[in-house]
């Protein structure tokens, strides 16, 4: 495909690619360069990187990302220091992809790499958002080497810009059994449980499967309040909702009866909320873990919204079906 669309027709075709969020096709790109030119395929990403466009350095990062290895690390790291030179607009998107690439990619240097990068934004102001995306990045590259780095770096970052990273924190120095005691003692804010949360949308480790029952038990006790306003046992609620969906093919075979039971509680309460909080993420859950009655549940509190609405019309037509 290279030598046939050409390398500028292939440049436009990657970075059309990456902005329309095809990925499988991107990384299709990237395979069919490398192929066609392995001898030229860094130099053509060389190319995009020197870019003004914001849009071809954030799909060559990408494309750096699936060559992979040691030389791909070193230049991502190269290109996230001019990236936070530039302090533009354009640029702190380019950085947010190179965070992620670094934090997926298996080269060692890459923990080191996010590690500088953390004391980079420590020595300075950081905006929230950019010590979230290395702590989410970091999370992949969980390591027990990382802990004093960390410990070291919430020094200089104050709250609540530092929330992730406490999250991160806590995450990699407890052990499954402390982090259930963690989650079940109430003098802990409910808001730094909900950051667990987040960090964990990242990834699940099988280990910590074990966390799913007590965090569901969590958001069943806070229900009363979460199902009738916004809040932090509202947000609570559909962060936990979001992380088992967004791993759903897993997470919902995992979870024990008893759990899922009292998940399925939770979804009901919040599909029947006020309309102002009302949750589709409870809706989607219950296509994957509901019963055959609560599709009366969707229907009567079907949102008026069309679109919000037919998430409610496609899971109560699922449920329906279930059993028949």
């Amino acid at each position: 495909m290279a030598q046939e669309l050409g390398k500028e027709q292939w440049r436009s075709e990657l970075i059309d690619a990456f902005r329309l969020g095809e990925e499988e096709r991107a990384r299709g790109l990237v395979a069919t360069l490398r192929q066609a030119r392995p001898r030229q395929v860094r130099a053509v990403l060389e190319e995009l990187l020197e870019s003004p466009d914001g849009k071809a350095r954030q799909a060559a990062a990408f494309a750096l990302g699936e060559l992979g290895g040691p030389a791909s690390t070193r230049r991502l790291e190269q290109q996230l220091v001019l990236e936070e030179a530039r302090g533009d607009h354009d640029s702190s998107s380019v950085v947010q992809v190179i965070t992620q690439v670094l934090g997926q990619l298996k080269s060692a240097g890459t923990r080191a790499a996010l590690v500088r990068q953390l004391n980079r934004l420590a020595s300075g102001m950081p905006d929230q958002s950019d010590v979230n995306d290395v702590t989410y990045a970091l999370w992949r590259k969980r390591h027990p080497e990382l802990i004093p780095a960390v410990r070291e770096v919430l020094q200089r970052i104050a709250l609540p810009t530092s929330r992730a990273l406490h999250a991160l924190l806590r995450l990699m120095e407890s052990s499954p059994e402390q982090l259930i005691a963690w989650l079940n003692d109430g003098a802990v804010p409910l808001s730094d449980k909900t950051e667990v949360l987040t960090v964990l949308d990242e990834e699940v480790p099988t280990e910590l499967e074990c966390l799913l029952p007590a965090f569901i038990c969590l958001a069943w006790s806070v229900i009363d309040v979460a199902a009738t306003r916004n809040g932090a046992e509202n947000e609570f609620c559909e962060r936990l909702l979001t992380l088992l969906l967004l791993h759903r093919e897993r997470l919902f075979r995992s979870l024990p009866p008893d759990a899922r039971s009292t998940l399925r509680n939770v979804a009901r309460r919040l599909v029947g909320a006020p309309e102002a909080i009302r949750s589709i993420g409870a809706a989607v859950t219950l296509e994957h873990i509901g019963q055959r009655e609560d599709a009366e549940l969707l229907e009567t509190y079907r949102p008026q919204d069309d679109v919000l609405g037919k998430v409610f019309d496609d899971t109560a037509h699922v449920l329906r079906k279930r059993g028949v």
